[in-house]
């Protein structure tokens, strides 16, 4: 072992704790991992920009843009209403049908949207069918990961992987070539889910179940500060205004305008206006407090700005949403959405207190209180989605559902019979639906994560460096040795090709599947060199593993998004999830040395 080969395992090692650590986004890891690679010289600069050559970047870029217009045009809350009227049916076909819609979508446009969409739907036929949300939700998010494996654009981790093959002389995937896999997979996967789901998911509570029934009865009104009220210069904390009295403050009105609102700092005045949640016993308390008076009980001419009973909501924060990485005081929550937040679900914990200061994550689900004015104006945003119902398709964009299945059919045809390459297909699609006004460049580019984007950049520049140091031949010479000295010769190609798909798919379960596709790619290149075989095989075994991830929460961006608002634990995913990677592991053994032989 060289050193070079000793420091690419160092900064490998380092680099795969860090995503586990999550003390810096995966991308930020990612670049600062390129970054080094290039200043110790073991992967020279100029080798190391190639990697904005690869094709499988700009494809992902390009798919994240034509996800998000078949999102735009409405197509896919239309096919979603359709799962809505399978309430009625028994449990394992309601899981069929779910599967087969949401994996045909998930094989075309991007998994994470479908999932977001069709969420809202599934918490209705939860009610319809009076079960457990936590019932239907990992089916869901299972679904989307199927239908990923089931072509060549399903997922960012099949493009990566065929990117890598391609720059080393490989022939590229067809579309639907690893449909070979995909397909029966993704139906034994169905009937899986549909046979054992009831009875192996677990039932967990949504935050709503946490209220007691008086905590569900709260009421938007509002107060008025008295000119002489002895409350005057006294902060809300010291008003005896509190939470415990059943009165929460939801925003202080001065001179017409929304202030900054912190229960420690800012001191009343005569004249404020305060909105308040009141749960019945805290309207009367509201009432004895000397120095105020309901606005409902004076008589002074002014327009209440509310006055009614208020509604609670839950909502999970989207994945682009501008709120990550901020707190709820920090956005002025309450000011900009007129909605106040009572608590937190994160990653299979309830959370009550504290929740103004803790910076928001993508799959966080708010439980919120507000008036149905209120709510009303919150589904528009972007920035969360509202599991109340299903959302409506905005009618300007709606119209042009056929031109954007016009152009993404066109993608699908260009790619599939060789007309033109994926990437070039694709971003010509994006052009078209440009120049056509279905998104504007704005909202085009706020589609792609481009975090994501530099994550790739930044693991495949680690890939370059395993081959360029000799790690990846060094691993790969210590892996067929071991495959060859405990398995008989005709065996040891198999033995092999589930060595590294059980790699891949460790990995990807605890890690990013993106990075560990463009980190195990170039490995088992070398492992079929190093073997004398065919390398599609293995490349295809590469492929499936890191996408089919079932095990943990934490393996899948639908998983995690699912993690929180379905109240899951994480030992829920390890009990349904580890018999579908078992399941998935043997479909991988046993199909691909048929379609894909290891002598062609």
């Amino acid at each position: 072992m060289t050193w070079e080969i000793a420091l690419i395992f160092v900064l490998l090692v380092l680099t795969l704790a860090s995503f586990v650590w999550e003390k810096f986004p995966p991308d930020v890891t990612a670049l600062t991992l390129f970054a080094t690679l290039m200043v110790t010289g073991l992967l020279p600069a100029q080798e190391a920009l190639t990697v904005f050559s690869n094709p499988a970047p700009i494809t992902v870029g390009a798919m994240f843009v034509l996800s998000a217009a078949l999102v735009k045009c409405g197509l896919i809350d239309r096919i979603s209403t359709l799962v809505d009227r399978a309430g009625n049916l028994p449990y394992p076909v309601v899981i069929i049908v779910m599967v087969a819609f949401v994996a045909t979508l998930s094989a075309f446009v991007n998994n994470t949207p479908v999932v977001v969409v069709f969420l809202p739907v599934v918490l209705g036929l939860a009610r319809k069918m009076k079960l457990a949300p936590s019932k239907l939700l990992i089916p869901l998010s299972y679904a989307a990961v199927l239908g990923g494996t089931c072509t060549l654009v399903g997922t960012s981790t099949n493009l990566i992987v065929n990117g890598i093959a391609v720059s080393h002389g490989e022939r590229a995937f067809s579309l639907f070539e690893i449909a070979w896999l995909g397909v029966p997979t993704a139906i034994i996967g169905a009937f899986y889910l549909a046979i054992v789901g009831k009875r192996v998911l677990p039932v967990r509570e949504m935050l709503t179940d946490i209220l007691t029934d008086e905590e569900r009865r709260e009421y938007i009104t509002e107060a008025f500060i008295q000119a002489n009220s002895p409350l005057a210069g006294k902060t809300i904390n010291e008003s005896g205004l509190k939470k415990a009295r059943g009165v929460r403050v939801l925003e202080i009105v001065r001179n017409g305008v929304a202030i900054p609102l912190d229960p420690t700092e800012t001191k009343l005045q005569p004249g404020d206006r305060m909105i308040l949640s009141c749960r019945p016993k805290g309207i009367a308390h509201t009432r004895s407090v000397e120095g105020i008076d309901l606005v409902a009980d004076l008589q002074l001419g002014l327009e209440q700005i509310a006055a009614q009973e208020g509604s609670l909501v839950e909502a999970v924060v989207t994945p682009q949403s501008a709120l990550v990485g901020q707190t709820v005081r920090g956005v002025n929550f309450r000011q900009r959405f007129r909605i106040v937040p009572i608590a937190m679900h994160r990653k299979g914990r309830n959370v009550r207190s504290a929740i103004e200061t803790l910076p928001i994550e993508p799959g966080d689900v708010l439980l919120m209180m507000g008036t149905d004015q209120a709510i009303d104006r919150l589904r528009n945003s972007d920035d969360l989605m509202l599991f109340d119902r299903a959302r409506t398709p905005a009618k300007s964009a709606s119209g042009k559902i056929a031109l954007v299945i016009g152009v993404i059919a066109a993608v699908i045809a260009a790619a599939t019979f060789g007309i033109a390459p994926i990437e070039v297909a694709a971003v010509t699609g994006c052009v078209v639906l440009l120049v056509a006004g279905v998104l504007k460049s704005k909202e085009a580019y706020a589609a792609v994560e481009w975090n994501l984007i530099f994550l790739i950049f930044g693991m495949l520049g680690m890939g370059l460096a395993l081959e360029r140091t000799g790690a990846a031949s060094w691993l790969a010479t210590h892996l067929v040795d071991g495959v060859n000295g405990l398995a008989p010769l005709d065996y040891r190609p198999l033995v092999a090709l589930g060595a590294i798909y059980l790699t891949t798919m460790v990995l990807t379960e605890i890690l990013s599947n993106n990075a560990i596709a463009a980190l195990m790619a170039p490995i088992a290149l070398r492992v079929a060199a190093e073997m004398g075989v065919d390398a599609r095989p293995f490349i295809v075994a590469v492929t499936f593993a890191a996408s089919a991830a079932f095990s943990t929460p934490i393996g899948y961006q639908t998983n995690t998004y699912v993690y929180g608002v379905g109240g899951y634990r994480f030992t829920d995913f390890l009990k349904i999830g580890l018999p579908m990677n078992a399941l998935c592991f043997g479909m991988a053994l046993t199909v691909v040395p048929i379609i894909w032989p290891f002598h062609g």
